[in-house]
């Protein structure tokens, strides 16, 4: 949520029709409406967004929220960070991936800095799995086919 307001002042209605199922961002991660609100409140508790005006129409008044200094390094450093975990990366990095793609920004050093975690990770897989029996080694070969696919991934996206 932090990084849409970063790209332009929002108010929660709108974020959630962006994280809604249908919606652009919705098919990472979905939202209720009632868990973006109270994001909202605890971003502008935490410092990281401030309201900015408050819009009335047809429906009821909606409190646009603009972005701080604060919130604005806090998306930055985390659209630029790798995802850590393997498990995290069909929403994370996917989000990630999309977010720099609404602002039109590169993402080459993403895909590079998380082919860099991924790279030691699968090693260590790999040769967890040559020692590995039983139900360990099902696992083991999950994980390991899982990252191959995810740099399979970050390959075709590199040549995009």
């Amino acid at each position: 949520m932090l990084a849409v307001v970063r790209e332009r002042p929002a108010h929660g209605f709108a974020i959630a029709a962006l994280t809604a199922r249908g919606g652009e961002l919705g098919r990472m991660w979905q939202m209720p409406r009632p868990v973006i609100y109270r994001a909202l409140s605890r971003l502008e508790a935490a410092g990281l967004v401030t309201p900015k005006e408050v819009e009335s129409g047809a429906g009821p008044p909606r409190t646009v929220y603009e972005i701080t200094e604060v919130g604005r390094e806090a998306v930055d450093r985390w659209l630029a960070e790798p995802v850590r975990h393997v498990r995290d990366l069909r929403s994370h990095l996917l989000m990630k991936l999309a977010l720099l793609h609404r602002r039109e920004l590169p993402a080459a050093s993403l895909i590079a800095d998380q082919r860099a975690v991924l790279g030691p990770v699968l090693d260590a897989v790999a040769a967890e799995r040559e020692r590995a029996s039983g139900f360990e080694a099902v696992l083991l070969s999950w994980r390991h086919n899982n990252m191959l696919a995810a740099l399979r991934f970050l390959d075709e996206f590199e040549e995009a």
